[in-house]
């Protein structure tokens, strides 16, 4: 093996601790015949089978070492029980759909560090060793490799030549460590959180994350069927047809477009939450009702705000779309849109937009519903509206005093919506004719 040529390790077996009470696991084993390489190295075998006796400590001797080393007697609870600790919190309220991101991200984590060790026993290399193992898994690692623990998958992965996630996954799993040890200092089952700063660096600017929609995949979106005539907007959404239906299908992307608002934040509104304040109708995003408790849900803070609705949703008949609703006595604006077993409204829309972007050739690379909301930043910069201004628009958060922090945000009251409406009133799109939807509306 050249000598500046990484080695590959295979897994060992789970090293037994002394907790406050025993946990019982099982981790998959790969098949016997499962063997795989690295090019000009020696096969590694997948299967748990003691390393035979090196020249010098071994890589599957090392990283036993860092697991099992210098905990004899420690004791205390495992990293399994914590967990199980932090999550039964009662000064912390977290969503299902949270809850269900937890459940795979620390479970990735926690058989990667053993769930039986001891929360003393966790250092900064078995954290680093975490980190490591995680930069080599693919993505779906259980669906692509259902019968190999996360370790063993990460070997065979990289033995393929197989993309590993993204730098972003990584991180977001490394800070969940990061938390999870942090409220464990916290609670005093340790003294300093070993995974304090660890990450890798993200090659990918953040704006670069996600890209707006081009001219050309918005002509795509809003000519397909659902907007020029389809058979209806359930399974014939995109047939062409003699029908316009105008419901959520239809007026959801459109709302995006104009009003930078998050899907989710669409897809849940209320019909109370469509308002006259200083005479301007006006989305009001917010995650409370007017007479009832809500199944409404907001990313941040800055999320609830009021963003005056544009004079082209107007034109192309939204208000009589919601008076249609007023008399049905509806609660939800989009009442036929249905809320997820995630408790969020977004997803199962989410699902179907990738159908459709698909379905009419607009689909791209790093684009999703989500870019409307970079169209609609993009469209307020053209216009030369005031960063404080579009912030307020999109509920964003600046990075310093005067870009929408949290202290200058405490200072005065804000945007009067005259001044908001003015702001939206700018948002245009050149390249883009929507005017047959007008025209349809006004021909009713």
């Amino acid at each position: 093996m050249a000598a500046d040529q990484e080695r590959v390790w295979s897994p060992s077996p789970t090293p037994t601790y002394e907790t406050e009470e025993p946990i019982s696991t099982t981790e998959p084993t790969a098949p016997a015949e499962a063997k795989y390489a690295l090019p000009g190295e020696a096969v590694c075998n997948l299967k748990a089978e003691p390393p035979s006796a090196p020249s010098k400590e071994s890589d599957t001797a090392l990283y036993t070492r860092r697991r099992s080393g210098n905990i004899t007697g420690q004791g205390g609870p495992s990293i399994q029980q914590v967990y199980n600790r932090y999550l039964d919190d009662p000064s912390v309220v977290r969503s299902t759909k949270t809850l269900l991101a937890y459940r795979s991200a620390y479970g990735r984590l926690i058989e990667l560090i053993s769930p039986e060790m001891p929360i003393k026993a966790i250092t900064r290399e078995v954290c680093r060793d975490v980190l490591d193992t995680l930069r080599y898994l693919p993505p779906n690692a259980t669906k692509r490799y259902p019968r190999l623990s996360g370790r063993e998958a990460a070997i065979r992965a990289r033995a393929e030549g197989l993309a590993p996630i993204s730098a972003l996954t990584i991180n977001g799993h490394i800070q969940k460590l990061s938390a999870l040890l942090t409220w464990a200092v916290n609670e005093g089952y340790i003294d300093r959180n070993p995974a304090r700063g660890l990450k890798v660096i993200d090659k990918v600017r953040r704006k670069d994350k996600r890209y707006p929609f081009s001219s050309e995949q918005l002509s795509l979106i809003f000519n397909a069927p659902l907007y020029r005539g389809c058979q209806d907007d359930g399974p014939g959404y995109a047939q062409p047809g003699p029908n316009r239906p105008r419901r959520g299908r239809f007026w959801v992307p459109l709302i995006g477009l104009f009003s930078g608002m998050r899907l989710n934040e669409i897809c849940q509104l209320d019909l109370a939450d469509v308002r006259l304040i200083d005479g301007i109708n006006c989305f009001v995003v917010t995650a409370g009702g007017l007479d009832c408790p809500t199944d409404k849900r907001l990313k941040t803070e800055n999320a609830e705000r009021v963003v005056p609705i544009h004079p082209s949703l107007v034109g192309m008949g939204f208000l009589d779309y919601v008076q249609a609703r007023r008399v049905n006595r509806d609660a939800k604006l989009f009442p036929e849109l249905p809320i997820a077993c995630t408790g969020y409204y977004s997803d199962t829309f989410s699902k179907w937009f990738a159908n459709f972007l698909q379905k009419t050739g607009a689909k791209a690379p790093r684009t999703s519903f989500h870019s409307f909301r970079h169209n609609f930043r993009d469209a307020l910069r053209e216009a030369r509206v005031e960063k404080e201004v579009a912030y307020a628009l999109g509920g964003w958060a600046g990075d310093g005093p005067d870009d929408g922090s949290a202290t200058a945000e405490n200072y005065g009251r804000g945007f009067s919506i005259a001044t908001l409406e003015e702001a939206v009133a700018k948002v245009n799109y050149p390249d883009l004719n929507l005017g047959y939807l007008i025209s349809l509306h006004a021909a009713v």
